[in-house]
């Protein structure tokens, strides 16, 4: 299995509209959706800190999550742009495969 995991800082006004999108049923799941190799999202709140969030998108592995984006680029960027004003920060936590795998 493959994760890549993001975190947020969420505009307050705009809760309802980031947990829809970003959540396991919203429009990012959706697009990543059309490949079998995607096997689902969490979307996390963070319950000491109000408006930060963490996703868990989970993979069978990183050349899949890799040749998804090869190949979703065009829609990636769509979304990405359409969902940026739901956000005040977003960074890459990272992206992590099994443990004693080398490198």
């Amino acid at each position: 299995m493959y994760v890549v995991i993001w975190r947020y800082r969420v505009d307050p006004e705009q809760v309802a509209k980031f947990e829809k999108a970003y959540g396991p049923k919203g429009e990012w799941a959706k697009l990543f959706s059309a490949s079998p190799d995607y096997l689902g999202t969490e979307l996390l709140v963070d319950d000491e800190r109000p408006g930060e969030y963490v996703t868990i998108d989970r993979w069978s592995g990183e050349e899949a999550y890799s040749a998804f984006l090869g190949e979703h680029e065009a829609e990636y960027g769509r979304i990405d742009r359409r969902c940026e004003a739901l956000t005040l920060s977003e960074s890459r936590v990272g992206a992590y495969g099994p443990a004693g795998k080398p490198a």
